[in-house]
């Protein structure tokens, strides 16, 4: 290759060494593209990230290229607009609908935070507290998302970069990203894998492997090791509850609104319906984002696995006649006065925010209780420190003691685990493959040992370091 001007760029600007805040840009030829612009999560530290500039212009993106839904790879995005951005965001139809009641929602708890703040501020004299943006322009983000993309379909986004949306088989809609470059004549194949599925759940599809590409952008969140077999999994789940249950108390699972809690529908659903779990039990979805995200979910079929078509042409695998879906505050508050026998399911998973907070400050003292956590804790969140072991904990400024029985199921994450990220990397040669969206300690650098030792050129980026993928010169090119 010769040596020159770069021609293509890769830079991190969120999900470098740690887990959250999704966002790559990518500049080809005096294009910009960016793939994701999320949230960072975890607690206070993390705000103040969210709340600093981009690191770019954001009017100098051309296109957002968002591969899935969740608030850590969509939760900027109404920042983005609101401070420049003016191009096009594409996404697949579920991805598209999802990423509407999730930034809708982040506005409003961002809102909700701010008048909360600013009460704090006044009576301090001072005038803090602005949020980081507001539901008006998050409405307002969505008027640049085109239309949708489908999958396996090559198109063409900018003069000389082509993309192609692949199944990730990580929530609804989920996609990897594969991207071709041409400038002057110097090409690169650059592929995101977004967040990965974990291969055998029961209602998506596994996520397509990796194709040929000479850079992989690849996440790492769970690279350090495998996970638990699936159904022992819910095999513990059920156990879980049984045995609050047996002994007086509640059940609080705190869910990630987009498909861990559907997911965790359909295992009770099941475990009911074959007599695994009392069928008086009644189940409370406490969170208006995971109801209306279970109805989007019935409207997009074509993500789903054929076994799970063949279960919806039986009926409804998220329905139970003891299900409660709980919209409205009252109902909500309501939940709080009962003592026992009750399954709740409430966002969010990392217990950051949302609805979970009121029910853990209510049972998470009791000791006929449990909390079972399902999903990804962050470090810095309420959910991690519940998980590693706290005494007490800090919830709406009141100290509560952890004394409920604590589970932690990690067989149900929506992430592939280390053997599951290998597989789907394969053994096509890569120029080199780019460890993101993971712990740096734990996941990003426990992959990376394993790709070295298989040959694999890797590395980790830092974030804002530029990385040149290609380079040429108008003489000679690549």
């Amino acid at each position: 290759m010769a040596a020159g001007k770069s021609a293509i760029r890769y830079v991190c600007y969120g999900a470098a060494k740690e887990v959250t805040g999704s966002c790559h840009l990518l500049e080809c030829g005096g294009r910009r593209v960016l793939i994701d612009c999320g949230l960072f999560q975890g607690g206070r530290e993390q705000d103040r990230e969210n709340a600093k500039p981009f690191g770019f212009e954001p009017a100098s993106i051309d296109v957002l290229l968002l591969t899935h839904a969740h608030l850590d790879h969509c939760g900027r995005i109404p920042k983005l607009v609101k401070e420049g951005f003016r191009g096009r965001i594409l996404a697949t139809a579920a991805t598209r609908d999802l990423a509407r009641i999730v930034m809708l929602d982040a506005a409003s708890l961002q809102e909700e935070d701010a008048r909360r703040a600013q009460r704090r501020s006044r009576r301090r004299g001072d005038l803090n507290g602005e949020p980081l943006y507001t539901l008006d322009d998050a409405l307002h983000a969505m008027d640049f998302f085109s239309e949708p993309v489908a999958y396996d379909s090559e198109i063409t986004i900018l003069d000389g970069v082509r993309a192609t949306f692949r199944d990730a088989g990580h929530i609804l809609g989920s996609a990897s990203i594969l991207l071709k470059l041409d400038s002057g004549g110097c090409t690169c194949k650059v592929l995101f894998s977004g967040d990965l599925g974990n291969p055998g759940r029961p209602i998506l599809r596994d996520p397509e492997r990796a194709p040929a590409a000479d850079y992989v952008v690849m996440e790492t969140t769970y690279g350090d090791r495998p996970h638990r077999a699936l159904p022992d999994s819910v095999d513990e789940l059920y156990h879980a509850i049984k045995q609050t249950i047996d002994r007086g108390g509640n059940v609080i699972i705190p869910t990630f609104a987009l498909e861990r809690a559907q997911e965790i529908l359909y295992y009770l659903h099941r475990g009911i319906q074959n007599g695994v779990l009392p069928a008086h039990t009644p189940v409370f979805m406490d969170s208006p984002m995971a109801i209306s995200a279970t109805d989007i979910f019935r409207r997009h079929p074509e993500c789903f696995d054929e076994a799970f078509h063949q279960e919806l042409r039986r009926g409804d695998p998220f329905a139970m006649s003891n299900l409660h879906f709980c919209r409205d505050t009252a109902d909500s508050m309501a939940i709080n006065h009962i003592q026992s026998g009750a399954i709740i399911l409430a966002g969010s998973g990392m217990c950051t925010g949302g609805r979970v907070l009121h029910h853990l400050k209510h049972n998470l003292w009791r000791e006929r209780c449990s909390i079972v956590f399902v999903g990804y804790a962050a470090e810095g969140s309420l959910a991690r420190r519940i998980v590693d072991g706290a005494a007490t904990v800090r919830i709406y400024g009141e100290d509560v003691r952890v004394k409920a029985q604590v589970w932690t199921i990690n067989g149900f994450s929506a992430h592939a685990d280390q053997p599951a990220l290998l597989d789907w990397l394969g053994r096509e040669k890569r120029q080199q493959v780019l460890l993101v969206h993971g712990e740096y300690e734990r996941g990003m650098c426990a992959m990376e040992a394993c790709l070295k030792q298989a040959g694999v050129s890797c590395r980790i980026p830092g974030r804002g370091e530029p990385i040149a993928l290609a380079t040429a010169t108008a003489r000679e090119p690549c």
